[in-house]
């Protein structure tokens, strides 16, 4: 294992920052890429270990000098993964983790097409249900929008190298290291891959439409 760049992506709800964490947490060959953003510290977050904290001004030198591996803008403020931060950790031979949307991994894919996509999806329509309900963050109406939004995620599912399906945190911490440590090239999709996508997308587009009744 010589390490690289390992995406994590998922439907917001899935646990991808869960596995996320847990897998740097208990393997030291991964390790989290720090991002850039422009929004403000909150709480106890420490500038370089939570974020790299920077002015609209500065981003937008990062992105003009093609700094940044991939970026998106969220509720108005802007995140980045730092190709310094991706290179430092990758050249030490770890893998460097991001937690990203599918946005924001198909921008890796073009700007490091030897990157390794993970796609982790629900166990369910009803359980990714479940689980944003019971985050209590989100307004009904919002997590509709969620539902809806993981509608549109799982459409591009199929550009990913692997799928894990997150039913349990600890298996699909060891599937993720597994397909790592293979260096993704070992471990063939599964067959039933399309027919879990549309069931999928069936059992989320019922969940949503009750939502919206």
């Amino acid at each position: 294992m010589s390490g690289g760049i390992l995406v994590l992506s998922a439907p917001s709800g899935t646990g991808k920052t869960s596995v996320a964490r847990a897998l740097v947490r208990e393997s030291p060959a991964f390790e989290f890429s720090v991002s850039a953003t422009t929004r403000s510290p909150r709480g106890e977050e420490v500038h370089g270990v939570d974020y790299h904290f920077v002015t609209d001004d500065e981003f937008d030198r990062l992105v003009g000098e093609r700094a940044l591996l991939e970026w998106a803008s969220v509720h108005g403020r802007r995140y980045g993964s730092l190709v310094s931060e991706v290179d430092r950790i990758v050249s030490s031979g770890s893998f460097a983790v991001l937690d990203i949307d599918v946005q924001g991994a198909l921008q890796v894919r073009e700007r490091a097409p030897e990157a390794l996509l993970v796609f982790l999806l629900p166990p369910s329509g009803a359980e990714l249900a479940a689980r944003l309900r019971g985050r209590g963050t989100d307004q009904a109406d919002q997590i509709r929008r969620r539902l809806e939004t993981a509608l549109e995620e799982l459409d591009r599912a199929e550009q990913f190298d692997y799928s894990v399906v997150n039913r349990d945190l600890s298996e699909s911490v060891e599937a993720v290291r597994r397909i790592a440590e293979a260096d993704g090239r070992s471990i063939r999709r599964d067959a039933r891959f399309a027919d879990t996508i549309a069931r999928l997308k069936s059992e989320i587009e019922d969940v949503a439409r009750r939502a919206a009744s």
